[in-house]
C-alpha cells in the first residue's frame, strides 16, 4: 500500500512540478504528517525530492529528473495503446516494440502482479475481426500512419467505388481507426472536410515533406462516432415490411446487420408465430440479397421487393434445373 502511494506522489510531483503538502495529501487521501514521512522515505531511497518553505513553497523533484519505467523507448510508448490489439500492433510493423514493452512492463510488476497478469493473458483474448472475414492486407499502412505521426501530407492513388474508379489526392492524415478488422484513415484535403479512406483502397502513396497542423479541435473518437450516425442515414433509404419465421428470427443475427436484427426484435408475433417487421433497407437490390441468405423469409411490402425476390430465386432455379 505504502510502495503505491510513494510512486504515485512521485508521479504527481513528476507531472505537476511544485506541490504543497496538503495538495499531496488531498490527492494522496492521507494526512500532512503522512506526506512528510512519505517525503522523508523518498529522499532515502535516492529520489532527488527537496522541500521548500514560505508561501509559494512545496515539495520539488530536482529539475530534469524524470523516472523511466524499465527504460521503455519512445517507439515503444507508440506501441503502448495497442497493447491489447496485438493485430493492430502487426499491421502497424510495431510487434517487436509491442512484445519488448510487455516484457518490461512485467518486469515492473511484483511476483504477485505478474500472475494475475498471467492469468488474464490466459483467460482472455481480443480478437477483432468479424466471423466469416478476414483481416485485409494493408500495405500502406505503415506508410500512412508514419504520416499522421509526424503530420506530413500523404500523396496517394486511391481506388472508390464511384467513376472515375481511381483517383489522386493529396491528403492531411490525421488519425486511423481500426474498425471490424478494417482500418480506415481519418484525412482531409487541406481545407475541405474531414473524410474516412479505407486503408486498403490506397493503390500507391508516398508521405511529402509537406508539413501540415493538426486542428486543435479535431477529436478522432468523436468524428468516427458522428461519421457512423451519418452513414447509417445516408445508407438507409426505405423500409420493407417481411414476415419472419421462428428458424429465421433465430438465425438473422449471423446474415442482417443489427438495425435489422434490432427491428425483428421488436416486432409482433403472427397466429404462425412468424415476426411482422418493419426493418430498414438500403436499396432493394442489397436488401434482397441479404432476405435470400435465410429460408423461412416472406416480403410483404413493398410489392417490387417482393417481385425482384422472386425473379431472384428463379433465375436459381433455372440455373439448377
Amino acid at each position: 500500500m505504502r510502495a503505491g502511494r510513494l510512486v504515485s506522489m512521485m508521479l504527481l510531483l513528476q507531472q505537476r512540478g511544485r506541490m504543497t503538502a496538503d495538495a499531496l495529501a488531498a490527492e494522496l487521501g492521507v494526512s500532512v504528517r503522512t506526506v512528510y514521512r512519505d517525503a522523508e522515505a523518498l529522499a532515502a531511497a535516492g529520489i532527488p525530492i527537496y522541500g521548500e518553505s514560505g508561501h509559494e513553497g512545496g515539495y520539488r523533484l530536482v529539475e530534469g529528473y524524470r523516472t523511466r519505467l524499465t527504460g521503455v523507448t519512445e517507439t515503444e510508448a507508440e506501441a503502448l495503446v495497442l497493447t491489447g490489439v496485438p493485430q493492430a500492433a502487426t499491421d502497424l510493423g510495431l510487434q517487436t516494440e509491442l512484445a519488448a514493452l510487455e516484457l518490461k512492463l512485467s518486469a515492473a510488476l511484483s511476483p504477485q502482479q505478474r500472475d494475475r497478469a498471467e492469468r488474464a493473458r490466459r483467460l482472455f483474448h481480443l480478437d477483432v475481426v468479424a466471423w466469416f472475414q478476414r483481416s485485409e492486407t494493408v500495405p500502406m499502412l505503415a506508410t500512412v500512419a508514419n504520416a499522421a505521426w509526424e503530420q506530413r501530407e500523404l500523396k496517394v492513388r486511391y481506388r472508390r467505388w464511384k467513376e472515375p474508379r481511381e483517383v489522386e489526392r493529396v491528403l492531411r492524415p490525421l488519425g486511423l481507426v481500426l474498425k471490424g478488422g478494417r482500418w480506415y484513415l481519418a484525412a482531409s484535403q487541406g481545407t475541405g472536410p474531414v473524410l474516412p479512406y479505407k486503408v486498403a483502397n490506397l493503390l500507391a502513396g508516398s508521405k511529402t515533406d509537406t508539413p501540415f497542423e493538426r486542428p486543435d479541435d479535431f477529436d478522432l473518437a468523436a468524428w468516427w462516432a458522428d461519421n457512423l450516425t451519418a452513414f447509417d442515414a445516408r445508407r438507409y433509404r426505405g423500409e420493407a415490411v417481411v414476415r419472419f419465421s421462428p428458424e429465421a428470427v433465430e438465425r438473422a443475427p449471423d446474415h442482417l446487420d443489427a438495425d435489422t436484427v434490432a427491428a425483428i426484435a421488436k416486432a409482433d408475433r403472427d397466429e404462425h408465430d412468424w415476426a411482422v417487421a418493419t426493418i430498414p433497407i438500403e436499396t432493394e437490390w442489397v436488401a434482397s440479397g441479404d432476405l435470400m441468405k435465410l429460408a423461412g423469409v416472406e416480403v410483404l411490402e413493398p410489392p417490387t421487393l417482393r417481385t425482384m425476390i422472386r425473379e431472384r430465386a428463379q433465375a436459381a432455379l433455372d440455373l439448377h434445373k
